[in-house]
């Protein structure tokens, strides 16, 4: 355990009061097929977070082309290394596997060793992007604030903005939670828990905001997700790629602004509201003041 979750207080009400079975980590699946939704940037400073709080943390790039995930967390070893730092760090792999059953078979080997399972899919429909989120415990899909990633998930009345049905994402969600409520009775796992994350909130039109939080809570209610804000659009995030570094390493990141204290807020809030089980009875509270 690193020694910013070992001086942790205890009892984080970050987590959830549930707790994960024993031996079971809990899988976090980032989906959204659209590109350029912060979908990485998101699972990266998540499975950070995690791991400042004590929890063993590993993660699946499924896209071997791109592998942005890898990458940002093979810039922070490096980093790490030249700064003679010792960070909280997940575990990172790239799927290069040939079937689904090799991902299946990859997914139960890294987490026997984890608390928690972060799988960020690729902005692209494949089998093995929906493998992944089949088995997901809970699915995170950042979208940003605007209907042409709305669209993605519904399709609107251009007059009165009411959604008129669902698209092709949310059919597939759907269809991939039929398919796990059979996992869920068999493997004893939890059903599946749909976020849709507002990113990049920063610079929306507020009529068009409106708008837009009243067709996602209309499909929510469809569809069965939850909506909750996530990380505003701040250049720092992508400065902070090359370092491998995130706005949870305070005192390695030079002088921050007030912008930058909010930022960390922000993603304290999204963390308490993906409702994760406690992974241990001494878990710590994340620190990002």
């Amino acid at each position: 355990m690193s020694p910013a979750a070992a001086s942790a207080q205890p009892s984080d009400p970050m987590l959830a009061g549930r707790r994960l079975r024993q031996g079971q980590a809990h899988r976090i699946v980032f989906a959204n097929e659209k590109g350029g939704t912060g979908k990485s940037t998101t699972a990266v400073h998540v499975a950070v977070a995690l791991s400042y709080l004590g929890a063993r943390v590993a993660a699946i790039d499924l896209d071997p082309r791109q592998r942005t995930t890898h990458r940002y967390i093979e810039n922070r070893l490096t980093t790490l290394e030249k700064r003679g730092l010792t960070l909280p760090t997940p575990d990172c792999e790239v799927f290069r596997g040939e079937t689904t059953g090799d991902l299946i078979a990859m997914i139960r080997r890294m987490e026997a060793t984890c608390d928690f399972l972060i799988i960020d899919n690729p902005g692209r429909d494949d089998p093995f992007a929906r493998i992944a989120v089949e088995h997901a415990d809970t699915l995170v899909t950042p979208m940003n604030d605007s209907f042409v990633d709305f669209d993605l998930i519904g399709q609107v009345d251009a007059e009165t903005f009411k959604v008129r049905k669902l698209s092709f994402f949310a059919e597939l969600i759907w269809e991939a939670r039929l398919r796990r409520s059979r996992m869920t009775i068999e493997q004893q796992r939890p059903e599946m828990d749909w976020i849709v994350v507002r990113n990049r909130t920063g610079h929306v039109e507020a009529r068009n905001q409106a708008r837009l939080h009243k067709a996602l809570n209309e499909m929510s209610k469809r569809v069965g997700f939850r909506v909750t804000q996530g990380l505003s659009e701040r250049v720092i995030y992508r400065e902070l790629f090359p370092s491998g570094l995130t706005l949870l390493d305070k005192g390695h990141l030079g002088e921050l602004g007030t912008s930058h204290l909010v930022a960390r807020q922000e993603l304290r809030a999204l963390v308490k509201t993906l409702s994760l089980p406690a992974f241990n009875p001494e878990q710590g509270e994340l620190e990002i003041a």
